[in-house]
């Protein structure tokens, strides 16, 4: 067959015609079009065209050890785009599926992975789509960026998210954040408290936490090394140990045990919110 039902060319026989057309010199695909190679070929013969240098790599396997697909996995660009990688750190990670530099080499430059790669050192087992690593590369590229430039493309992210969120108090979060993230889809939830209303949990300790708000209420200025001051002080007048003592205070004014720095987290939502919250959460365990 050479046209379907619908008046489409098959596949077997318009790709040939189009390396002809678009002057290909290289093909590199997928080893599951090793069956269908020769008879390509042979097409490109019959039409007295110069042969590609074809080279067939492994296939991707998925972390369960089958073939990557559509239908399992997330392959999409705007998947990897929704999950708030970072371009780079995606084209670096996909360069060495299936092939590396050397035995120490991970992170690389486009320009870099151009220049050095070789079909020579792509290995014949499949590689596996690993996404720990993915999400470590990411965040190496992200730490590494300026932060300006961490901010326009965390507002960016956000923007495509539909999250609407106070430019200027993203910035400011940029310094909260950039060490911790791998991804720009933690972000929201690592710092929603900043941004919205939050729910402590029940049970939290009333009096320590109005000892806090007296300690921070005094607070001047409004910064984090002196709020970090007081409640270290706090701490050890109650003969609390910080860790103790710091926690039902992050609960109470984040709604979470996961956040970022404690002080730095109160000096950002300001004094105003940090004592409401406080108060607030108090009250919940007075009644």
């Amino acid at each position: 067959m050479i046209v379907r039902s619908d008046g489409r060319p098959t596949y077997n026989f318009i790709s040939p015609v189009d390396d002809i057309m678009d002057e290909i010199t290289h093909v590199i695909r997928g080893e599951d079009h090793v069956s269908n190679t020769p008879t390509q070929i042979n097409i490109l013969r019959a039409l007295g065209a110069d042969l590609p240098v074809y080279a067939h790599v492994p296939n991707i396997n998925g972390e369960d050890g089958r073939k990557l697909s559509k239908r399992r996995n997330a392959v999409a660009l705007d998947d990897f785009r929704n999950e708030g990688y970072y371009p780079a750190a995606l084209f670096n990670f996909l360069a060495l599926l299936g092939w590396s530099f050397d035995d120490k080499t991970t992170i690389m430059s486009r320009s870099e992975l151009i220049d050095r790669f070789s079909l020579d050192r792509v290995v014949k087992s499949p590689a596996t789509f690993d996404y720990e690593k993915l999400d470590w590369m990411n965040g190496v590229y992200l730490r590494d960026l300026q932060p300006d430039e961490y901010a326009h493309d965390l507002i960016r992210w956000l923007h495509e998210q539909n999250i609407d969120w106070p430019e200027n108090r993203v910035y400011a979060t940029v310094p909260l954040v950039q060490e911790k993230l791998e991804k720009f889809s933690q972000y929201p939830d690592y710092v929603r408290f900043l941004f919205e209303e939050v729910e402590p949990p029940e049970g939290l300790d009333g009096r320590l936490l109005a000892a806090a708000r007296e300690r921070l209420e005094a607070t001047e200025p409004w910064e984090a090394s002196r709020i970090e001051d007081g409640l270290r002080a706090l701490a050890e007048e109650l003969g609390e140990k910080p860790r103790q003592a710091f926690q039902p205070i992050r609960l109470a004014v984040t709604g979470s045990k996961v956040s970022p720095g404690l002080f730095e987290s109160l000096e950002l939502l300001g004094r105003d919110e940090s004592l409401a919250r406080l108060s607030a959460a108090g009250a919940a365990w007075a009644a």
